[in-house]
């Protein structure tokens, strides 16, 4: 099943719990905007390129847009759909005001050079700068893109709209990013951890934990659970996968990754084949990789007793009925990886105030938003009688169709 698929299948499971009325949620589905753009710009070598931007804008109840923009030759307009309503229900979850956008460009990066990026982000901000804006929908990166991309946009539509900093978040430090902005989701996923945990009686420390993913999201979550004295015995990334049963030395592990450039060779531990990682036997397996990457064909053969949603979609819903039958928890993707959106909240807001927080600030505020959060959605299935997945959308829609409501969406 498709990100789409999964998405509206879950949305209709949470109208039907609340008993949303039929209108209502066929309103709540439907996205407020979809933008498709031609962005031609010169390559290096004098020949002209054309490339295929989108930007969906799902919902706007309760807050301007906020989704990020990836650079991926697979954008298509479902996948984007699909992300934007995620988005919606995103940052309702963790109570933040805003609603969902997502956007995206079909183009493989690493097959640009730097300034044909720059001329790609520019032509594509020019092509949709009067329906973006710091109180109507604010880019942030995703796969693809990152800090400079949005230190692009930033400059491009400042030259239309006068200085205007808080049209995106993810930017450069210097340009008024946020601290603490690029460990946020990471540091999300191990506050969420932290909160589930603690309501099975248990903590980070001492239990084994099998990371699937080592780039931005899963180095830091490696990085923190470490820290934290959590044990690390399996790791992988696309170059390859490593074990060590007494766990990973993490800090010699993300020195080895930056020298090399990839996982495999690392003297501290034993290759194994990635494929085995999701059915490694651990406490805790925390993909922070690819959709779809738990589903019906290994979800059987799972052997973790929690597993933390660090990526997107990452279990389809076959799987999610087969891990729930075996009594595994999955803290879902809608709220576990949410702390990059909460923080790019955080830097929105300290660029239209002009005053910059403390990393400190940064954190606490994280991990307040996060446990909070947590604890609404355990309401909620105490409430509903439903699982976690179910407890975290019903609590995302039931504020959006609230915020709906009470602005007349009749009228």
């Amino acid at each position: 099943m498709n990100a789409l698929a999964a998405t509206n299948r879950n949305f209709r499971h949470a109208s039907r719990i609340l008993g949303l009325d039929s209108k209502l949620e066929k309103s709540l589905l439907i996205s407020f905007r979809e933008i498709k753009v031609e962005c031609t710009i010169p390559k290096d070598d004098g020949s002209l390129a054309t490339y295929v931007g989108f930007r969906v804008q799902h919902d706007n109840a309760r807050g301007p847009m906020k989704g990020g923009i990836r650079y991926h030759p697979e954008v298509d307009p479902d996948e984007v759909n699909a992300l934007a309503q995620l988005m919606t229900w995103k940052t309702a979850v963790v109570d933040i005001p805003y609603g969902g956008a997502k956007g995206g460009i079909g183009c493989t990066p690493r097959d640009l050079s730097m300034s044909e990026l720059e001329r790609l982000t520019r032509v594509f901000t020019q092509k949709i700068h009067d329906l973006i804006g710091t109180h109507i929908d604010i880019p942030a990166p995703d796969m693809g893109t990152n800090a400079q991309t949005m230190a692009w946009i930033f400059d491009e539509y400042s030259k239309f709209h006068g200085h205007s900093p808080a049209v995106v978040t993810g930017k450069p430090i210097d340009l008024g990013g946020s601290l603490g902005r690029e460990a946020a989701t990471g540091q999300g996923v191990v506050f969420a951890t932290e909160a589930l945990l603690a309501q099975h009686g248990k903590s980070i420390k001492g239990l084994t934990f099998v990371i699937q993913g080592f780039g931005n999201v899963g180095s830091w979550v490696a990085r923190l659970i470490h820290e934290r004295g959590g044990k690390i015995i399996a790791v992988s990334d696309i170059t390859g996968a490593v074990k060590n049963q007494n766990g990973l030395d993490i800090v010699d592990l993300l020195r080895h990754k930056e020298e090399t450039g990839c996982l495999t060779n690392f003297s501290g531990g034993d290759h194994m084949d990635p494929n085995e990682l999701l059915t490694h036997e651990c406490d805790v397996l925390i993909p922070c990789a690819l959709g779809g990457v738990l589903n019906k064909e290994n979800a059987a053969d799972v052997k973790a007793k929690f597993i933390i949603e660090a990526a997107n979609h990452p279990t389809d819903p076959e799987a999610d009925e087969i891990l729930s039958k075996k009594g595994v928890v999955i803290l879902p993707d809608i709220y576990a990886n949410a702390g990059g959106v909460t923080v790019s909240y955080f830097e929105w807001v300290q660029n239209i105030q002009g005053f910059m927080w403390e990393e400190e600030k940064v954190n606490y505020e994280l991990q307040k938003y996060m446990t909070k959060a947590f604890h609404n959605i355990k309401a909620m299935c105490q409430s509903h009688n439903c699982s976690l997945r179910m407890g975290a959308f019903t609590l995302g829609v039931k504020r959006v169709a609230r915020a709906t409501t009470l602005r007349g969406w009749e009228a």
